[in-house]
């Protein structure tokens, strides 16, 4: 029986985020990948609008096409390989590291498995073997690195796309009933899920002190570009607005404002190399930052301390006040 169009835009709609039309169509790969990233992180999801017409006329068509030519390069999927492999090392890291070996083989596995799965969307796959071994030689180079996630997916999804091929045809009739399909994508989802779970409930400070470095690393980088930074925090934010929305503020209000304000305003290193610099406690607030960068300001101005040292220590001494500045800018929550 052929698919429609119609149901298929509709399950978009109604459970898109979660793959319900690609379970529909018989993309389970897509599905769990929906599944594990909320639609591709929303981006896909809305990108799939315009996409869905060629989804059905592939189902529709089935496999019984030869393919003899190796599939394209596309570069949406090559950055969704590289952006998942990303996200599944964020994941390992955050609910992984305390394994042994983790950086040596835990993390390029998890890395590894995000990139095939996005290589594997559709009538696509890619030689699995092959990718974890670049995955697994690549990771010793940034061991201990929080950021190595991104050069072993980057390495991972070149491999990945070097290898590409078409997937063998099914013969007629040999579809999986849903039940067991079904079965395999809760048990996927499960593994990737419970660790985090885990780390999340149990871990709960190391957790969000783990993401705040993360996401004020990255509003950091566009200090520079104030507009950015808002919107940036603004999409960061977006739970917490749509949470007021169905709940109207109250408790729940209260608990978001909080969290956020730990992840959006934790000590980065580079903030706390400053509060070193001006001899300053961590619960330091901006009137006595400002205060003791005065007095330090006053003591080592090279107009006033004739010491060799004294313009190389002023220099730190602003550069590190500029820094605790900006962390402690006011941030709308509302």
């Amino acid at each position: 029986m052929g698919k429609s169009v119609m149901v298929t835009y509709a399950l978009w709609a109604v459970g898109g985020p979660l793959g319900l039309h690609h379970l529909y169509l018989g993309r389970d790969s897509h599905a769990l990948l929906w599944m594990l990233t909320l639609g591709g992180f929303g981006f896909g999801w809305v990108r799939e609008f315009i996409r869905i017409p060629a989804y059905v006329a592939e189902a529709n068509q089935g496999t019984e096409k030869e393919r003899r030519r190796q599939p394209s390069i596309g570069p949406v999927r090559f950055a969704g390989q590289l952006c998942v492999g990303i996200y599944f090392g964020t994941v390992a890291l955050i609910g992984l590291n305390s394994l042994r070996f983790f950086y040596l083989i835990v993390l390029p596995l998890c890395v590894g498995a995000g990139v095939h799965l996005v290589s594997s969307v559709g009538q696509q796959t890619s030689d699995l073997q092959k990718t974890l071994t670049t995955c697994l030689l690549t990771s010793p180079i940034f061991y201990g690195s929080t950021f190595s996630p991104l050069p072993i997916s980057l390495a991972a999804s070149v491999t990945a796309a070097q290898h590409r091929r078409f997937k063998p045809p099914q013969t007629p009739g040999t579809t999986q009933e849903l039940g067991p399909r079904l079965y395999k994508l809760g048990l996927a989802w499960l593994a990737f899920s419970a660790p985090l779970g885990y780390c999340i409930f149990h871990n709960t400070t190391a957790t969000l002190y783990y993401l705040s470095d993360c996401v004020a690393a990255l509003l950091d980088i566009f200090w520079f570009l104030p507009w950015l930074r808002s919107v940036l925090e603004y999409i960061l934010l977006m739970p917490y607005r749509i949470l007021c929305i169905f709940t109207g503020g109250g408790y729940y209000e209260e608990a978001w404002r909080k969290v956020l304000e730990i992840l959006l305003k934790e000590y980065t290193e580079k903030e706390k190399e400053a509060l070193q610099v001006l001899s300053l406690e961590v619960e330091a607030s901006p009137e006595e930052i400002s205060r003791t960068y005065r007095e330090l300001a006053k003591k080592w101005h090279p107009d006033h301390n004739p010491s060799k040292d004294a313009e190389a220590m002023f220099m730190r001494i602003q550069e590190a006040y500029e820094v605790l500045l900006r962390h402690h800018r006011p941030r709308r929550f509302k």
